[in-house]
């Protein structure tokens, strides 16, 4: 068996004999194994490539010769960058723009551009401006003429009210013929809780829309008073705003009250019938013998008239009465008062 040997003590080496020769002895000799390679003290090595950077690879794409390829390879990397006389790429600002980095002229403007809002997003913030500003508006108008015209109807009426009863008082006024807008007396509807005063005509500003009741006393429409021993005394007033004195008097049925207080007596009617729906230009309404009333013969009667259907002045709602009680003041409130 052939097994390794320690040199011989003349001091030879491996080095001194080539490697596969023999030795002095006529022995074969056999390499020792190489020691394993210690990165740290071999002094000749290949080097590692050196990386590649990314402008490098851009400048000089693999392939080509030359560090910086050619006049067209020069030229793609030059698009690349942002076209060929340094332009600016077409992208967003953000993504090309580098931090503190001063924007050119081209890119300030097109910054601009993308900052300033396209005429079509101008026009859907007018058309909705206009909306809303429209539906403040609308509402606005709603509260006043649902709200704020009956606050004032109310004073208004429950002032010219009171300043009867004091004239009355005091006998400052007297029956006989009144001005227009003047007031000469109340009207009570119990069922409802109404009270308000009676004023002459039927004018919206100077009667109706102050939440009085007014008196049918001009011109054709001329009606009698209740004083009369005999006619139909008309009255017309809101049923929505401005008070609406009116306002429920479709729930009124045969046999309810309706008392007209004056300076010197009270006159008590009673509910006979109703039309529900009619034109605004049926006047027989108000004859003396009303048409469509059931009246046959000449009497003392009252006509009360308003809008239909609510918050509409389409059509007229007529409800109909007959006296049944004239009572002087003197003599106390009627039964339709106490009760």
């Amino acid at each position: 068996m052939t097994a390794l040997r320690p040199e011989r003590e003349t001091g030879a080496s491996y080095g001194d004999q080539p490697y596969g020769g023999s030795s002095a002895l006529g022995e074969t000799a056999y390499l020792p194994p190489l020691p394993p390679i210690d990165e740290e003290t071999v002094a000749l090595r290949i080097p590692d490539p050196p990386p590649i950077s990314a402008s490098a690879a851009t400048a000089a794409p693999s392939g080509t010769g030359t560090p910086g390829g050619g006049r067209a390879a020069r030229r793609k990397a030059a698009k690349r960058r942002g076209g060929r006389h340094g332009g600016t790429p077409e992208t967003a600002p953000s993504e090309t723009t580098a931090p503190g980095r001063q924007l050119s002229r081209v890119e300030a403007r097109r910054r601009e551009r993308l900052r300033k809002p396209s005429p079509a997003v101008m026009a859907s913030r007018a058309i909705g401006e206009v909306f809303i500003t429209t539906g403040v508006l609308m509402l606005l108008f709603v509260t006043y003429q649902l709200w704020w015209t009956n606050v004032r109807a109310h004073a208004q009426a429950g002032q010219e009210a009171s300043s009867l009863q004091q004239d009355w008082a005091s006998g400052k006024r007297a029956p006989g013929v009144f001005a227009p807008g003047q007031g000469f007396a109340i009207l009570h509807i119990p069922k409802l809780d109404v009270v308000a005063p009676i004023a002459e005509g039927v004018s919206n500003k100077k009667v109706l829309d102050k939440g009085m009741v007014g008196h049918y006393g001009e011109g054709a429409l001329k009606t009698a008073m209740p004083q009369d021993k005999t006619g139909n005394f008309g009255l017309a007033a809101h049923r929505n705003t401005h008070g609406e004195p009116f306002r429920y008097i479709n729930k009124l049925v045969a046999g309810d009250s309706v008392v007209v207080e004056t300076q010197d007596e009270y006159f008590v009617y009673k509910v006979t019938s109703m039309l529900p729906v009619t034109a605004p230009s049926n006047v027989s309404v108000l004859d003396p013998i009303p048409k469509g009333s059931g009246f046959t013969k000449p009497g003392r009667y009252i006509t009360l008239t308003t809008c239909t259907p609510e918050f509409t002045s389409k059509y007229r709602l007529i409800v109909w009465g007959k006296m049944v009680e004239e009572r002087p003041r003197s003599k106390g409130k009627p039964d339709a008062l106490v009760e």
